[in-house]
């Protein structure tokens, strides 16, 4: 990336919103008398910061954004880059998500009122700066003329992103504790900084937030937001405000060419698949979709956690050289209709299939998955074929029904004493958990691992469930969908499960790698609605259906596919105290949680496969 020096640089404008709350804004300027088209990035992480996302594999240091905006500049676009309310330059109070819709609307109508603005805007950013931007169009603003959303866009926070199957993220805490310590209010107040950073957030990710009793408590703000997404555990009109629920918004929802990027260590891989869903069908757009093998924001990496998918994985090189390059592309075709640029995105729907590698060690010391992209031409895949395996009193997950008076296996789900995260689908855990492939017979090092060195599948509260080593290669692609009887000495619980793909054993790995690619969970007492929370009779069978976030993936022949079932993924998520809810301050407890694995209370998973897989 180069640039040159005719830039023009209006710094720090106060636009004002419709509350009269002025919020710092930027404008990069090519020279000459315009009018010209915007690039508009909103971000709660500095207009003059740099993200760590924002590099490309030719060039690995990340650029800051007044140098990505110099750059857009150089072809021919007025860039803008503004903070968002409550943080850094910006007035106003910071209560996350909430005010993004009307903010990105008032700002689009400043733009286009501008001398520089030829009336066609597009909007950027990755993570956030993908929320602000589906929030906006659910407004429609006049202006809006092309969109580029990279890990974010939410269709239901309270499907993924904050909460999941009930539970509550708890990266929402570690974001939290991060940013409030980067707020204005913390730079203006050493106090409070202080008092911040006395505490650590390794100490309280495993208790219960309540106003006045946090690490947050000197960031009144960041503790009430936090407080009040926890709280609020149902599917009520809280998780149905605009800027966090897109899904009663979409028919209404600006009709303007879209990309939705996402990956599948990614917590917003399934909003991307919403979002492209639900508008692929009902607007002109185009409306593309795409999923990489990456975590949060990696995209020009081949590798995720301890896994490497290939020197094809990254971005860069598959859709032009770069990240870049690829939005410019996007802009000058669909924003600016140039018919000279080729087409970015030819296919609706491009999706990278994890597996195939050798399965050895790389020389980075990551394990070879390997991987290919591929252009598909809508989502979930036409050729799909639902497959269904039954969990085994034995262990084993085959086509064949159980048989008949198999007892149920069993075990007790200590809160205290949690199965530990190892990867998966994360953002912004640091220093708590980190995202990505592992193998998930390791535990040691990893925070909340009581028993360091035991392996995922050793423990007792841990039930596997695997086929034979397959025949043929198979690949799974979208969502495993489990279907579980269950029941517990508990009223209420949780049960989760994972998909694995176990490599055999070879010299590099002599006890062979366990791969976690894709999770789900549900809290129990959401098991019918999750607006209408129920009690579980104890000792009485329930019926459970968990669906796990999407994923793309070559199960080679010789390897296993596995289920693994339990109860808790900390600190993914909070734990279930596996008490009454109704029941004010009542204490935790041990559960005996069951899963039935008979003929007349069959268990199984629902598979996604794709045939005429490779081989």
């Amino acid at each position: 990336m180069t640039t040159t020096e005719s830039v023009r640089e209006l710094a720090d404008l106060m636009v004002a919103m419709r509350d009269d709350v002025h919020l710092a804004t930027d404008v990069y300027l090519p020279e000459g008398p315009g009018p010209f088209p915007v690039l508009l990035e909103r971000t709660p992480y500095d207009k003059r910061g740099t993200n760590h996302g924002d590099f490309t594999r030719a060039a690995p240091e990340p650029r800051s954004k007044p140098e990505i905006a110099r750059w857009f500049v150089e072809a021919g676009y007025v860039f803008v880059l503004q903070d968002c309310r409550g943080r850094f330059g910006s007035e106003g109070r910071f209560t996350k998500y909430l005010s993004e819709a009307e903010d990105g609307a008032d700002t689009l109508a400043w733009l286009l009122g501008q001398p520089w603005c030829d009336g066609r805007i597009g909007t950027l950013g990755l993570s956030y700066g993908a929320h602000v931007q589906n929030a906006l169009a659910c407004l429609d603003p006049p202006g809006l003329a092309a969109m580029f959303l990279d890990s974010g866009g939410f269709s239901s926070a309270y499907h993924g992103g904050a909460r999941q199957g009930g539970a509550f993220e708890l990266k929402q805490l570690t974001w939290a504790r991060k940013h409030a310590l980067l707020s204005p209010e913390t730079a203006a107040n050493p106090a409070r900084r202080e008092a911040l950073e006395r505490e650590a957030i390794e100490d309280w990710i495993g208790r219960r937030w309540r106003i006045g009793y946090s690490p947050l408590s000197a960031a009144p703000e960041y503790e009430a937001y936090v407080v009040e997404q926890w709280d609020n555990d149902r599917l009520t009109d809280f998780w149905k405000q605009r800027g966090i629920y897109a899904f009663d918004s979409y028919a209404q929802y600006a009709d303007v060419p879209a990309v939705h990027l996402s990956s599948w260590y990614d917590p917003y891989s399934q909003t991307a698949i919403d979002n492209y869903m639900s508008l692929a069908p009902i607007k002109r757009g185009p409306i593309k979709l795409v999923l990489g093998p990456w975590t949060h924001g990696q995209r020009s990496v081949t590798y995720a956690g301890d896994v490497d998918f290939g020197p094809q994985a990254t971005l860069d090189g598959q859709f032009g050289d770069d990240y870049f390059t690829l939005r410019r592309d996007w802009f000058d075709r669909h924003m600016l209709g140039r018919q000279d640029v080729p087409e970015p995105l030819p296919a609706p729907v491009r999706i990278f299939v994890m597996g195939g590698g050798s399965g050895r060690r790389t020389a980075s010391g990551r394990l070879d998955h390997g991987g290919a992209w591929r252009d598909e031409q809508a989502w979930p895949l036409a050729r799909t074929r639902p497959t269904s395996l039954y969990l085994h009193g034995d262990g084993g997950l085959r086509e064949a029904m159980p048989e008949a008076g198999i007892a149920p296996l069993s075990y007790d789900f200590d809160p205290s004493d949690p199965v530990p995260t190892i990867g998966g689908a994360i953002a912004s855990g640091a220093p708590v958990m980190f995202a990505g492939g592992f193998d998930q017979r390791e535990t040691e090092g990893l925070f909340g691992a009581r028993h360091p060195g035991r392996a995922l599948a050793d423990r007792p509260d841990v039930l596997v469930f695997e086929t034979a080593p397959l025949a043929h290669d198979t690949e799974v692609t979208g969502d495993v969908v489990a279907h579980l009887m269950v029941a517990s000495s508990a009223v209420d619980t949780d049960f989760t499960i994972k998909l694995v793909d176990v490599h055999p054993a070879n010299p590099d790995y002599p006890e062979g790698y366990a791969l976690n690619l894709a999770h789900g969970i549900l809290r129990a007492r959401f098991r019918n609605a999750f607006e209408d929370p129920q009690p579980m009779e104890p000792g009485q069978v329930h019926a459970l259906t968990i669906r796990t976030f999407p994923t793309s993936n070559l199960f080679l022949a010789g390897h296993r596919i596995r289920i693994e079932v339990s109860s808790s993924n900390f600190p993914h998520f909070d734990v279930n105290p596996n008490s009454d809810w109704r029941v004010a301050d009542a204490p935790p407890r041990i559960a005996r949680n069951s899963v039935f694995v008979d003929r007349d209370r069959p268990s199984h998973i629902v598979l996604p496969v794709i045939p005429d897989a490779r081989g």
